[in-house]
């Protein structure tokens, strides 16, 4: 009897250890040829855009995308503000089906509370309620991009709506890879983004 409860035991602990973890807030595998970036998404923040960025992910509208813009301070103009980012999404790759995408409405960091902080990602966009595949992923704090900030001249800021959960060493990698003034040269593949169950 107390060896079979030992087995049983060990059994269990061999599934639980196997098994994936479960988060509160769903999570992504954003699979790129430098490794993967995992990020963890807000949905009770920015319902929003989490659900139009999770709808692309499950209908496969990043696969075999990239990351083609970066922002550093030495290759913005001298009088500007400066930021830091990696800028990805279908624009090069598939653009038809990116102006095709409607917009999502605007979910300002003065409503959900996620600044843009290091890590934190976020929705690009022209004016408010135009942003759809496009993504940026902050490079220490920027917030030119928060409510209130001068980086849009109507000042509402940028929708955050996650944060890379692990693999900011990843993010940094591609955000080291050369450029020509701001945009990656060549761009970085993203290969999927997946849902993690």
């Amino acid at each position: 009897m107390k060896y079979k409860l030992l087995f049983i035991l060990a059994v269990q602990y061999l599934l639980l250890s196997c098994s994936h973890p479960t988060y509160k807030n769903p999570h992504v595998l954003i699979e790129t040829n430098f490794g993967d970036i995992e990020v963890e998404l807000y949905p009770d923040k920015a319902p929003k855009s989490v659900a139009a960025f999770l709808s692309y992910v499950d209908s496969g509208v990043y696969k075999n995308s990239s990351f083609y813009r970066v922002l550093k301070e030495e290759n913005q103009p001298s009088a500007s503000f400066k930021s830091e980012l990696i800028q990805g999404g279908i624009w090069q790759t598939n653009y038809k089906k990116g102006i095709s995408l409607p917009g999502i409405p605007h979910e300002p960091t003065n409503k959900t509370g996620i600044l843009h902080k290091d890590g934190t990602i976020s929705l690009a966009r022209t004016t408010p309620g135009t942003a759809s595949s496009e993504f940026f992923i902050c490079m220490g704090d920027q917030p030119v991009y928060d409510y209130g900030g001068n980086a849009n001249p109507d000042r509402q800021g940028f929708a955050a709506f996650g944060k890379v959960f692990k693999g900011m060493n990843i993010v940094r990698k591609i955000y080291q890879q050369p450029d020509n003034e701001e945009s990656f040269d060549p761009p970085v593949e993203i290969l999927n983004i997946k849902r993690l169950k």
